[in-house]
């Protein structure tokens, strides 16, 4: 598959993780902008796009206080004869975020960009641009596409480390030149305060970049926007930001632990003292909107949705899912009848529709959380289901039945080229589903991998729920619990669509980038 070079510059936040040596963030970038500063507004944590198509594409950046968020295009990195876009003006009410959409963008084509800031009382006074590139989609088939995920990122207390360069995965997955990242949930863990340090299993000790808002469970806006904030910090995120586009969708660490919504947490945690979890999911959601580029999110605005579709181009549409906002409450999962499930009834018509309007080759479903993996939840006391398997291997039941309805819905209008892809679970697996070892047989067998964590604490490998048939292909899990970043298992997912054949290349690989399993899938198959 051929990809054009990345380009040979790159501007990005100058500075180093290690120069922290006290493992605490300056105010000027752990805390929120001072309108008392002096000088010309700045972009210190950096740039980044998000659900590009063949014609559009969206642009973030935060500034350090009032500005006018300018953006230039150029086909060239020397943006001789640049398109300017007027972009919004930054402000409190969205943490001084702000995303402009660019649109009438050429297909196929690598696009570079060029962030400013103005200063809203004179325009003339602008802060260093900060640069970044992207590809749009193309809008044939030739070249292919290549797109990486993973999913949990600052998880278990394991923040950014100086000794290890913090998030160096970002660096694996940059270099394998990908056209977008998706990015499978857990972007930040909302309920996992971050240390400065913490003691490993050899006696050794983790040191962590920490920040006021990561010493305790968030439960403000500010908490939550502060949270987002964190991840910015690492450079290596900010480099793969600055030149690899994202599509993110969220799962529960946004918020909390395994929540749903109408939760209320026990007077006995004693970390909450807002106690809905439907007002910290607002808070949550809100913040999410503001950091991250989402064509469906308005950022400050309580309104929109996260899942969607992503076309892009004739070869791939990726259907990202929701499967937080509009579950039922956790529970042991032993219902004959759950209408609502884990996607909500109007999310399962939609995905069901859209499906079935799709004419590319591939159709990635983007799921939050894995299908016949055992994801428990006893956080409640009580032996509850936290993901869609419960642990019976028979007919289906609770979340299952939803599940079950949309893998006959792709069987019976002969969908052609499904393909599961997840994180949730803090190791990395293939699995096949296959009616003939299953206690539900109207589907046609289908693919599910999992990859993550990208900067969290990996676990043993799931039980599997034989309702749907699955047969674990390969795995790769740490035997202990929550084995820090230091002891390996983190892992990203990288799908190779070849422009030529149309043949679909899955690999996982360890955080350096070595290949760990590898499965090619052939298109134009209901199932395989």
């Amino acid at each position: 598959m051929s990809h054009r070079p990345l380009p040979g510059r790159r501007s990005v936040l100058r500075g180093s993780l290690a120069a922290s040596a006290a493992l605490t963030l300056p105010t000027a970038l752990g805390a929120a902008p001072a309108f008392a500063r002096s000088g010309r507004p700045g972009a210190n944590w950096g740039v980044q796009t998000g659900d590009v198509t063949s014609h559009s594409g969206l642009v973030w950046v935060r500034s350090d206080r009032p500005a006018r968020m300018i953006v230039e295009t150029s086909a060239t990195e020397s943006f001789r004869n640049p398109r300017t876009w007027r972009g919004p003006l930054l402000g409190p009410g969205t943490d001084f975020t702000g995303t402009t959409r660019l649109r009438g963008l050429p297909p196929g084509e690598q696009i570079h960009y060029r962030v400013l800031l103005a200063d809203p009382d004179d325009p003339r006074r602008t802060g260093e641009p900060v640069t970044g590139t992207f590809r749009t989609v193309p809008a044939g088939r030739r070249g292919g596409t290549r797109f990486v995920w993973s999913g949990d990122l600052a998880g278990q207390g394991w923040g950014i480390n100086p000794d290890l360069g913090g998030y160096r995965i970002y660096d694996a997955m940059g270099a394998l030149d990908p056209d977008f990242f998706l990015c499978s949930g857990d972007t930040i863990y909302a309920d996992g305060p971050i240390d400065r340090t913490a003691a490993l299993p050899d006696g050794g000790t983790w040191r962590n970049i920490t920040t006021e808002e990561k010493s305790k469970v968030a439960e403000t806006l500010g908490e939550f926007r502060g949270n987002f904030r964190y991840n910015l910090l690492d450079e290596n995120l900010r480099h793969f930001n600055a030149r690899v586009p994202s599509v993110i969708q969220w799962d529960d660490h946004e918020v909390r632990n395994n929540w749903y919504p109408g939760q209320v947490i026990a007077d006995t945690d004693s970390r909450y003292t807002e106690k809905s979890v439907d007002a910290l999911a607002a808070r949550a959601r809100r913040a999410f909107g503001e950091y991250f580029p989402v064509s469906t999110l308005r950022p400050g605005a309580r309104e929109g949705r996260l899942h969607r579709v992503l076309r892009q181009g004739p070869l791939l549409d990726v259907f990202v899912l929701d499967m937080r906002t509009y579950r039922n409450a956790n529970s042991p999962g032993d219902q004959t009848v759950d209408p609502q499930g884990i996607l909500g009834r109007e999310q399962l018509e939609w995905l069901k529709r859209e499906l079935s309007r799709s004419r590319a080759v591939w159709k990635v479903i983007a799921a939050d959380m894995p299908i016949g993996l055992v994801v428990p939840d006893t956080s409640e006391g009580a032996a509850n289901v936290e993901a869609v398997a419960q642990g019976d291997p028979g007919a289906p039941l609770g979340r299952e039945l939803q599940i079950a309805e949309l893998l006959r819905f792709v069987k019976h209008r002969r969908i052609t080229g499904t393909v599961w892809l997840t994180a949730d679970v803090h190791h990395t697996s293939a699995q096949h589903y296959q009616p003939s070892r299953a206690a539900f047989t109207d589907f046609e067998p289908f693919w599910e991998f999992v990859s993550g964590p990208l900067n969290a604490g990996a676990f043993p490998a799931s039980a599997l729920d034989g309702t749907f048939g699955p047969e674990r292909v390969f795995v790769k899990a740490p035997t202990a619990s929550n084995v820090s970043p230091a002891g390996g298992y983190q892992f990203f997912g990288e799908v190779d669509i070849d422009g030529d054949s149309a043949e679909m290349t899955v690999r996982l690989r360890e955080q350096d980038g070595t290949v760990l399993f590898t499965k090619v899938l052939q298109p134009g198959r209901v199932g395989q």
